[in-house]
């Protein structure tokens, strides 16, 4: 019965079947493992009959079953039949110690069954699963094509190589197929070259008929004469066997992937042709919505740039630098803003969102915060009546269509307004849901800034904004950044350690803040506004306290003429600004309080200032023919290009500024 039993299970057995003596040569095998060669293996070593990849694993495997280590069942191992020609296989071994009566083993059974194309297919099923989970998820061009080669290989391909057309790569639309030989496609990988497909290759053809192409690939490769890079890389990699699929978007060209096979792995095969077909179908439409994703993040940070300053302003006291670093977030923004009295407005901010929508949102508070300044409001008014703004436009988008997918996205937006002062050396600041800005002493020490926060922008949070007065020496540095550049302590401490060197020059520091960042610090986008504190040099101010009666027009009209002759100005202006000075001055005289301060500053422009205790403003008045007065604001308002009043907590200021050529040297 036992030989019975032993003579079917060879004669009929589904599996290949080896039977191995204690030195594990080959004893017995059935006709399933190589019915032309079975005699002829008799007497041979386990690992002679199969060309393993690891022969030295497998001999430990038998041998760990011989020994008493148990059975081994289905162990995948890759390799071929000696005598049999061809690519390698995969077979399941399972392995079983054969014991005599005495229970002493006699040598090991092995059941061989070749499971090549279970294991193609399960490859097949693995890199599909792998390009569904990987491509697609970043909106990148470059990114995308980089998922789908880490997808592919090893698993499909040895070799992968993701070329895209070069306007794809900046959003611009696909040209539709064919693709004419003057179109560059550029590799999406580190080496990032481009080329020009050469006529009379697959790859040509590829994108000319949009048909994948499956190609063995062999000495006698004639093709390869017109195409001597990819010779090259052929011959470098050892590659025998391609796969070139376009990738292809309702008949418009992407790029096109080239697949290679090299060395010892199996020549691909028409189902392979199928996977390749549907990862470029999945990576065509990624790359598809990447592209557009990129139109859109161009035309909004093209907004953003057209929105911002274009150029560094020069402010009467104070040195400034900044730094707008691109990110997904299009909504960044900085400003420098000159104010009455050499004040300087500085301004950061930021609208959380992608695209052009947070790019306008950023322009429209820009906007109104450059027309805000010009009403000289402290910093919590501004952000007060900035907020307003932003409740208003927060209303208009939830008054849109129901379809409009705007509707129902929220917006949030983060600022901090300061105003700095070079007369009292301080900067009066206020924020709204943004940093405090890091400040930096002259000696590089850090004293602690103390800003109260507000709730930012688009809230639904009431509570009222807070001041904060900072008084700052000569040559401080201040760091106003947007939240992705500081969101701990750790990044504030790191910013202070790269400007403790107040000697150098802004532009310097600002790129040695961003050399210091971390890789993803800025992925959203930042804004930096460095600011460096100055005075007005004493030889272009001229300061009097006036007597507050009659007499102190006259007077002041007197003082001004002889300054403004010291500093070298035309007659036309030093007439413009007796008349203006005598105005202002009479009206603070006729309806204002002491103390009376009279102030001119020389820069790019000449202000005229008058100060009094009062906190009434006067009004332009268009007189009547019959009125002996109401005319004094009317006068000045046309000989001055600006003018406006400010007030502070001890009285009021009426100032005008008047343009003026460039002034000889000043006495």
């Amino acid at each position: 019965m036992d030989e019975a039993l032993l003579d079917t299970l060879f004669a009929q057995s589904s599996v290949g079947l080896i039977v191995l003596d204690p030195e594990l040569r080959v004893v017995r095998a059935n006709s399933l493992v190589d019915a032309a060669h079975v005699q002829e293996m008799i007497g041979d070593h386990f690992t002679d009959v199969y060309r393993l990849n690891k022969p030295h694993l497998a001999a430990e495997v038998l041998r760990s079953v011989l020994v008493g280590e148990g059975p081994v069942r289905d162990r995948l191992i890759r390799g071929r039949l000696r005598r049999l020609p061809g690519p390698e296989r995969s077979f399941s071994v399972s392995v079983y110690r054969l014991d005599g009566p005495d229970e002493a083993p006699r040598g090991v059974l092995a059941a061989v069954v070749d499971v090549t194309e279970r294991e193609r297919a399960r490859a097949r099923e693995s890199c599909l699963a792998a390009v569904r989970e990987r491509v697609g998820g970043a909106l990148d061009v470059a990114e995308t094509c980089r998922s789908l080669v880490d997808a592919v290989v090893p698993g499909f391909a040895d070799l992968a190589v993701v070329e895209v057309v070069d306007d794809v790569l900046r959003g611009a639309d696909p040209p539709v197929g064919p693709l004419g030989p003057d179109v560059p496609l550029r590799r999406a990988d580190p080496e990032g070259g481009t080329r020009r497909l050469p006529y009379r290759t697959p790859y040509a053809l590829a994108v000319s008929d949009l048909r994948p192409r499956l190609v063995q690939l062999g000495p006698d490769t004639v093709w390869l004469d017109a195409d001597p890079d990819s010779a090259r890389l052929i011959e470098s990699a050892g590659a025998h066997s391609l796969i070139v699929v376009p990738l292809t978007l309702r008949g418009a060209v992407l790029g096109l992937v080239s697949l290679y096979r090299c060395g010892d792995s199996e020549p691909y095969d028409e189902d392979d042709l199928l996977v390749a077909r549907t990862a470029a179908a999945r990576t065509a439409l990624s790359v598809d919505n990447a592209r557009r994703y990129e139109r859109s993040h161009v035309i909004a940070s093209t907004v953003q740039r057209r929105l911002l300053p274009q150029q560094e302003g020069d402010q009467a006291a104070v040195e400034t630098a900044h730094v707008l670093l691109p990110g997904r977030n299009s909504g960044c923004w900085f400003d420098t803003i000159a104010l009455s009295g050499a004040r300087t407005g500085l301004v950061v901010g930021s609208v959380a969102g992608q695209g052009l929508e947070a790019a306008i949102a950023m322009g429209q508070l820009r906007m109104v915060i450059q027309a805000l300044a010009g009403l000289d409001l402290e910093p919590d008014e501004m952000l007060a009546r900035l907020n307003d703004t932003a409740e208003r436009l927060a209303a208009e988008r939830a008054d849109l269509p129901r379809a409009d997918a705007l509707q129902g996205e929220p917006l949030s937006a983060a600022c901090v307004y300061a105003i700095y002062d070079p007369f009292t050396r301080t900067c009066t600041l206020a924020r709204a849901g943004n940093p405090a800005p890091v400040v930096i002493a002259p000696d590089g020490s850090a004293p602690p800034v103390d800003v109260p926060e507000g709730p930012a922008l688009f809230s639904a949070d009431s509570a009222p904004f807070a001041t904060a007065v900072l008084t700052l020496e000569e040559g401080s540095l201040l760091a106003f950044c947007t939240e992705a550049l500081l969101p701990d302590a750790q990044a504030a401490a790191r910013i202070r350690r790269t400007l403790a060197a107040p000697e150098r020059g802004l532009h310097d520091l600002s790129d040695a803040l961003v050399y210091g960042l971390p890789a993803d610090a800025h992925s959203d986008g930042a804004a930096l506004l460095l600011v460096r504190t100055g005075t007005v040099p004493a030889h272009r101010v001229a300061t009097w306290d006036l007597p507050h009666d009659r007499r102190t027009p006259s007077t002041a009209r007197v003082l001004v003429r002889g300054r403004l002759q010291g500093w070298n100005l035309d007659g036309a202006t030093i007439d413009a600004t007796e008349l203006i000075v005598s105005e202002l001055v009479t009206n603070a005289v006729r309806y204002g309080t002491p103390p009376l301060r009279l102030r001119l500053l020389l820069g790019p422009t000449l202000t005229c200032e008058v100060h009094d205790s009062s906190a009434v403003s006067p009004h332009l008045r268009h007189a009547r023919s019959a009125d002996e007065g109401g005319r004094g604001l009317f006068i000045v308002s046309q000989l001055a290009s600006h003018w406006g009043t400010r007030h502070g907590p001890r009285g009021k200021t009426l100032w005008t500024e008047q343009d003026i050529g460039a002034p000889a040297a000043a006495d």
